[in-house]
């Protein structure tokens, strides 16, 4: 279970700072026939022109390939690690699958090493299984939920989130989803059961600004704080609001 850990004050960066500590995630390398090179944009397009600010910098990665899809069906696999992945807020689990094939998921809540996981339309209600939502009973906590059959899951795929299965009704299901509105998606869409781990990730405190560049986010300066003809709420005597006409 991971934990919430704070440090003494030897800086002004660190006095801030509190990490998550999860004794339950693998120190190896990631899997190296999962892994592929991730090129970065630094928010420019291809006349390399910035199209998206405040992106740049950050410490390499890889991006590591996930099986959204969960379309090994009726093969049960084994869970062989949990692994920290850089590319995104949730932890990942190794799956070892039956016929030797190797598969990153995004981890659920509760799910251990050693654990057997399943896809298919009627395997057990049991956290990491994935199956149609037809077949999944109402007041469900679900997560990996696809809008579409077959394409993989789209929605609910952050730490800590999860949603509820509510009702039937044909051809559709209604999921309460995190945000807390009730969506229809059709009946064969698969989903995953149980919410996703790394809860704690939300009471991360980064601690100091560096920390930010390390991640690729570059600084946002305020539009009021700019001069005239470097944005709309720019200039004026003092801290002055916007001076336009509505």
């Amino acid at each position: 279970m991971a934990t919430m850990k704070t440090y003494k004050p030897t800086s002004p960066g660190r006095r801030n700072y509190v990490s998550i500590v999860n004794p339950e995630l693998s120190k190896a390398k990631p899997e190296k026939g999962l892994v592929q090179p991730l090129q970065r944009s630094g928010g420019r397009n291809n006349y390399g022109r910035v199209t998206a600010r405040h992106i740049g910098g950050g410490h390499k990665r890889k991006y590591r390939v996930i099986d959204f899809k969960r379309d090994k069906v009726n093969i049960p696999a084994k869970v062989a690690a949990i692994e920290y992945d850089p590319n995104r807020s949730a932890n990942i689990a190794l799956l070892f699958y039956a016929d030797g094939e190797k598969r990153y998921i995004i981890s659920p809540q509760g799910i251990k090493v050693g654990d057997v996981v399943e896809a298919g339309e009627k395997v057990d209600i049991k956290i990491g299984n994935c199956l149609p939502m037809a077949n999944i009973p109402l007041g469900s906590i679900i997560h990996n939920v696809e809008m579409r059959i077959g394409k993989g899951a789209q929605m609910v795929r952050s730490a800590g989130s999860a949603a509820q299965l509510m009702a039937k009704e044909g051809e559709h299901v209604l999921v309460k989803l995190p945000s807390g509105e009730v969506r229809r998606f059709h009946r064969q869409c698969r989903a995953c059961i149980g919410q996703i781990g790394n809860i704690e990730y939300e009471s991360e405190k980064i601690g100091k600004a560096g920390r930010n560049r390390w991640k690729g986010n570059r600084p946002k300066v305020r539009g009021v704080a700019m001069n005239p003809h470097d944005h709309p709420m720019g200039g004026g005597e003092g801290k002055s609001s916007v001076g336009r006409h509505p």
